[in-house]
């Protein structure tokens, strides 16, 4: 069967790697690190050809979906731990180009971003940890390696193109004839600690309840009855990602959350999605 065949929300915090994870870190995010391997072994039965992969922390570019065109990835977790987590991963330039036609035809502003060397298919871009942390579990370490399309959400244009956006993605999938895994990369509310970089405000727990109930029901679109001033006030870092995710699914398909929990100042979950 071609087309979507996997679904996943993933979160995109370091301490979802075990391997990543010393000192005070050990033990404090048990439950996501369980369910992340949970999702690896589900994505590994989905067998899919190529992921498209939605991360809020690649290139932001103003006004339009960014599509890496570039020929492959390559980042670490330098940034957030001293242990030797880093990954390269092979782009699916022909997908990626399809998902810029899709974008394109249904008259969303879309862009190709490569980096670095001139001839696009042979740049290596950075991999950014939102794209890096979901890999790490979903397709980067297999053999051979599931090649990634990496799409960025644009925070300036309105939710419902980012549904419209994940409807075309899914409609490329269908064109393709390959089986596609999709992966909304998204931590939650980040004001949850008065002592964490966003200072505490309880529309983060909030928001976090109303995205945990929304996936036990199975009932994404519900995204679109969320207060955008919530979202702001929470400091969420998944609107956008899963109002995509939604659109790519459509009806029908059956959600599990499989984790949800706080360890910092910032929500986790996971959830797998698979068609009936």
């Amino acid at each position: 069967m071609a087309g979507t065949v996997f679904g996943a929300i993933a979160p995109h915090g370091h301490l979802a790697v075990p391997e990543a994870c010393v000192g005070k870190d050990v033990g404090i995010a048990d439950a996501t690190q369980a369910a992340m391997a949970e999702l690896g072994r589900r994505f590994e039965a989905a067998r899919p050809d190529v992921t498209v992969l939605f991360t809020p922390h690649n290139v932001h570019a103003e006004g339009a979906f960014a599509v890496i065109t570039a020929g492959k990835l390559a980042g670490s977790l330098a940034n957030w731990t001293t242990e030797q987590v880093q990954l390269q991963c092979p782009v699916e330039r022909d997908f990626a180009q399809r998902t810029l036609a899709s974008l394109r035809s249904a008259g969303l502003p879309a862009i190709g971003i490569s980096y670095g060397g001139n001839d696009a298919a042979r740049a290596t871009a950075p991999m950014d940890w939102g794209t890096l942390i979901p890999l790490w579990f979903m397709g980067g370490r297999t053999d051979p390696q599931v090649p990634v399309v990496i799409v960025t959400p644009a925070r300036d244009l309105p939710l419902a193109q980012h549904v419209e956006a994940g409807s075309a993605i899914a409609r490329a999938a269908d064109a393709s004839g390959k089986r596609v895994a999709i992966i909304a990369s998204s931590d939650h509310g980040h004001a949850h600690l008065e002592s964490g970089p966003y200072g505490y405000d309880p529309a983060a727990a909030e928001y976090d309840a109303r995205i945990v109930s929304l996936v036990k029901e199975n009932r994404l679109s519900g995204l679109l009855e969320i207060d955008p001033a919530l979202v702001a006030r929470a400091s969420a870092d998944s609107y956008w990602q899963m109002a995509m995710l939604h659109g790519a699914l459509g009806d029908g398909w059956e959600g599990t959350l499989l984790s949800y929990e706080v360890p910092t100042y910032f929500g986790m979950l996971c959830a797998a999605y698979a068609h009936p």
